[in-house]
This record gives structure tokens, C-alpha cells and sequence, in this order.
């Protein structure tokens, strides 16, 4: 069907829509575009809907970068719809509907690099190449926190012990608690039925106020991103309804675990058979190179990972974050897990990147990581069996561990240039810099505390 097909059909279904909101994920995964009434949607489908270039690499404050604002002019590219994407928005004051674009050049002809859709997409086109298809499903982690926050700025808890403290943990798995978090829940899986998002579980997690909601697998690995983006968006605005804050900062409290995302992939050919899958628990040849190319990678990729500075927290020993890149099977304090279960089920599970981080840059250097073990290969160092965490490696055998050092292996690194793209590559060490340039120039109520 058309997308000019598929929009007056939706059209159809839904007459009492009155705007459109128009969806361009920027390389923090943010949300930008605009708002446009029913009437001009059209426009956007006949490829007269602009936005300048530089939208996707505004930093988490909104601000151009001005190295590439100054290089380009800010020129504008022509977004292009994706009509699968339409879906209603359930929690606006008004009749609402939305939409995901990505960035094009300016004359519509080809596709701008620094769109992390198109990244992903270029990753794909690889595998496309070799006749399979990756099969991708998300894990998110998040807390849900007062809307309040105490007296020094910081995020208030929802769970609470009966002083009033933080709870000493989320009731992992606690039906109790859950059912204390109905509404909101429920308001969520209503939410995401009404946008057609394929929620598969919703549990209480680990820590004090924590969640963990999963999605069903998809053999389109864009529209599994497009799926998470949105599940994000609907848990924070379902979340601001009953005035709380949904968050999936990786690390909100340093003395509490952080949030995660775990991404689990497997690999189809044209058959749609599992090539991961060669009937033993072990796996096939294919799933050992895909594994020693995320492994070889990993350190690449971490600034895709760990994408701030809050992020760093996390990826610390005892906070149930990979430090290293170790491998094993049905083992979570590795940085790859390989799960038990049915063989067409064969799968990789990716635990390193935290929940703050973009899923179109994750699943790409994710995926890109496999295809480069594929394609090269190789092979994996031994599985590690017991605490990983435990393991002592030396510092050149570890993932970067802080901010600046996970930027220099990015900016360096060659697989990124080749597998993600040169303009990528560059617009998103710029963006990162001037981030951390912010950072770095700010003096913290710690500094205060310990020199005033």
C-alpha cells in the first residue's frame, strides 16, 4: 500500500484528529519536530515539510552545534514520513495523532547520514547483502519517581519504607507491588495498545521504584526502534498524567542500581530460519562470530552505550552493568548472554548500553558489531562462567570506564567510521564534546560542600 494509501486510510479511521505531531529523533534520541494541523499533513507525504539539517544533532538542551551550523549554513533537509508509524496519542488535550520522519538532503534525493534512523538503516542494508535479516526485542528499565523533587533538586521515591526513607528494594518481580502501581500501569498498557505497541511484559524491578517493561520481538529491526522510542514517550507522558516522572536516566541515585537496556537479537535468512541455530545448545559457527564481533567492537561503541555523563555511573563493579567484554550462556553478569530455551529461539542478548541511551544507535553498533564478525570471521575468547564482575582483567582488557576516554576510542575507531559512516561519526563526537564541555565547566554542589 502507499503511504499516501495508508494516511487517508487512517484519515478514515480516525476523522476527529485535529494535529499531527511531526517526530525527528536527534542523536540523544530526543524528540523534535513540530506541529501540524490535518490539514497541512498532506504536505509532509508530497515531501514539502522541512527542517534545518542541524535538528538532529541539537544537544539534551536544545542547542545548535554551531561548528556545523557554521560549516553548512544550517541548511534544511525534506523530512520523509514513515505512514506505518501513524498512530493516535492518547494522552493529549486535543484529538491528536503522530508521526516518525527521517531527514533527507535538501533536494529529497538521498538520505542525511547523522539521522540515526538512517544509521541503523545503513547497517541493515549490510546484512541485506548477505541474505539475513536481524530479528531485534528491547528491555528498558526506568524508575518512576514523585513529581516533586526534595529541597536540594533530587527525584523523590514512589516506593518508601514507612519512615518516609527510600524502600531497601523494588520487590523484583512482586505482584504486590505491582498491583500497588495498577493505575499507572495499566494507563501505560492502554496507552501502548492504543499505538499499537506490542508490550510483552511489565514487572517491578530491583530497585526502589523501578520498572522493566519488555516488547515482542520484530524481524524489522527499525520498526522494534521505532516501537521502544514510542514506549518511551507514552510510559513519560502516561507517567506525567498521574503526576509522576518516568525516567530512564541510567543512574538517578549512586547508592541505588541504574537502568539498563537490554537489546536481544537473532539472525533470519531468506527461509526465515534462525542462523544462529544449529540444533546443540552451543549454537551455530554464524553465533560465534557474531559474538567475538560485538566483543572485538565493544569498546567502539561505548559512547554510543554510555551516551552522557550520568551514564558512567552506571557502568561500574556491583551495579549489574558490564565492565568488560566477557560472553557466556544464560549468565547476566556477562556483557553478551546467550539464554536458555528452544533452539529457533537462539539469541543474542546485548546488556551493555544503559536506558538512556538511543536505540537506533544502539541496535546499529550493536548489529554492526555482529555483521563485522560475520564478515571478518572471527572468533570469541573463552566463556566465562561464574560472577564476571570477579574477574581480573587487566585496564587495557576493560570497557572504558569514563566519558572522555569511551569519546577518544569512538572518534578514533575505524569500524565506526566504516560500518556507521564518516559524517555519523564526526557530527556525533562534536555533539558529544560540546556536552561534556558543559559538564566540565560547571562547579557541583559537591565542590561546594568539600571547599567553600
Amino acid at each position: 500500500m502507499k503511504s499516501t494509501e495508508l494516511l487517508e486510510q487512517f484519515l478514515q479511521v480516525n476523522p476527529e484528529i485535529e494535529i499531527f505531531e511531526v517526530i525527528l529523533h536527534d542523536l540523544n534520541g530526543i524528540h523534535r519536530g513540530k506541529w501540524l494541523p490535518r490539514e497541512q499533513i498532506y504536505k509532509l507525504f508530497e515531501g514539502g515539510y522541512k527542517m534545518p539539517q542541524s535538528t538532529c544533532s541539537l544537544d539534551s538542551w536544545g542547542r545548535d552545534l554551531e561548528q556545523l551550523v557554521t560549516e553548512t549554513g544550517d541548511t534544511d533537509g525534506i523530512c520523509t514520513p514513515h505512514p506505518e508509524t501513524l498512530a493516535v496519542v492518547p494522552w493529549a488535550d486535543r484529538p491528536t495523532a503522530q508521526i516518525i520522519v527521517s531527514m533527507l538532503s535538501p533536494d529529497g534525493e538521498s538520505d542525511y547520514p547523522a539521522d540515526p534512523r538512517v544509521v541503523l538503516q545503513r547497517v541493515l542494508d549490510g546484512y541485506a547483502k548477505l541474505g539475513l535479516t536481524p530479528v531485534v526485542a528491547s528491555e528498558m528499565e526506568f524508575h518512576l519517581f514523585e513529581i516533586d523533587r526534595d529541597q536540594f533538586g533530587r527525584p523523590k521515591h514512589t516506593q518508601r519504607a514507612l519512615d518516609g526513607s527510600p524502600a531497601l528494594g523494588g520487590e523484583t518481580y512482586g505482584i504486590d507491588a505491582m498491583r500497588h502501581m495498577a493505575p499507572i500501569m495499566d494507563a501505560i498498557n492502554s496507552a501502548a495498545s492504543e499505538q499499537n505497541l506490542p508490550v510483552d511484559t511489565l514487572i517491578s524491578e530491583f530497585g526502589a521504584s523501578q520498572c522493566e517493561i519488555n516488547l515482542h520481538h520484530q524481524d524489522c529491526a527499525l520498526r522494534a526502534c521505532d516501537q521502544a522510542s514510542m514506549l518511551r514517550r507514552a510510559i513519560r507522558s502516561v507517567a506525567h498524567q498521574h503526576s509522576k516522572i518516568a525516567t530512564f536516566m541510567a543512574k538517578p541515585f549512586a547508592e541505588d542500581v541504574g537502568n539498563g537496556m537490554h537489546i536481544h537479537f537473532s539472525l533470519i535468512d531468506s527461509s526465515g530460519n534462525n542462523v544462529f541455530d544449529n540444533g546443540t545448545p552451543e549454537g551455530s559457527e554464524l553465533l560465534q562470530h557474531a559474538v567475538a564481533g560485538c566483543l572485538q567492537t565493544l569498546s567502539d561503541c561505548v559512547a554510543i552505550f554510555a551516551p552522557n555523563i550520568n551514564s558512567y555511573r552506571r557502568l561500574v563493579p556491583g551495579c549489574y552493568a558490564p565492565t568488560a567484554p566477557t560472553w557466556g550462556y544464560e549468565n547476566r553478569t556477562t556483557a553478551l548472554r546467550i539464554p536458555a530455551g528452544e533452539g529457533h529461539a537462539m539469541r543474542i542478548e546485548h546488556r551493555v548500553a544503559g536506558a538512556d541511551a538511543n536505540v537506533y544507535l544502539t541496535v546499529a553498533a550493536m548489529l554492526a558489531g555482529a555483521l563485522y564478525g560475520i564478515e571478518h570471521k572471527l572468533l570469541p575468547p573463552a566463556v566465562t562462567t561464574g560472577d564476571a564482575s570477579e574477574l581480573e582483567l587487566p585496564a587495557e582488557q576493560q570497557l572504558p570506564c569514563y566519558w572522555s576516554d569511551a569519546l577518544q576510542i569512538f572518534e578514533q575507531s575505524e569500524f565506526m567510521r566504516d560500518y556507521l559512516g564518516e559524517e555519523f561519526k564526526t557530527v556525533y563526537a562534536q555533539s558529544k564534546y560540546k556536552e561534556k564541555s558543559e559538564f566540565d565547566s560547571r562547579v557541583t554542589l559537591l565542590e561546594y560542600d568539600a571547599y567553600l
